[in-house]
């Protein structure tokens, strides 16, 4: 995995000199594909910056623990310890889910319907509850969400 990020951290880079170039900066169809993967590998480079941050960080405190003789010091360099290895943890997690294939239909649109179906005002509840779930989501996770047709039930919910 660090081989990898070291790869494309050196592609980063070289993705940054190139967008700077006359030539590049000439033809608008290359410029918008370099800033594309350049933005896309800047999110990755971040991160494996802050690991490589959080395993220095582990490394400096693993010295400590080993030479340092005051108690506080090695209490310290504990805690230090302590507190990087999560954050190592859920770095690298991250890391190898930014790695992943990226699938060519996840920045395509997509369309849900949801009907209340049989159930009267109960299942036109769910259908709304339903509908809301799914609009909560879509801001969590920074998706655009509209409705292309809507029938309101009588006592709340969708039809």
């Amino acid at each position: 995995m660090i081989e990898k990020l070291i790869d494309i951290k050196h592609r980063f880079e070289e993705v940054g000199l190139l967008l700077v170039q006359p030539d590049t900066l000439g033809d608008q169809k290359k410029f918008g594909q370099l800033s594309k993967e350049y933005r896309d590998l800047q999110k990755v480079v971040e991160k494996y910056d802050a690991y490589q941050h959080a395993l220095d960080g582990m490394q400096h405190a693993k010295e400590l623990l080993q030479k340092e003789k005051d108690p506080e010091m090695r209490e310290l360099a504990k805690l230090e310890l302590e507190e990087l290895e999560p954050k190592r943890d859920a770095l690298e997690a991250e890391i190898k889910e930014m790695l992943m294939p990226k699938d060519p239909n996840d920045y395509k649109n997509c369309i849900l319907e949801i009907r209340a179906g049989t159930g009267g005002d109960e299942a036109a509840i769910f259908a709304g509850d339903l509908w809301r779930m799914y609009q909560r989501y879509c801001d969590r996770v920074g998706l655009k969400m509209s409705a292309l047709n809507v029938t309101e039930g009588t006592a709340g919910g969708y039809k």
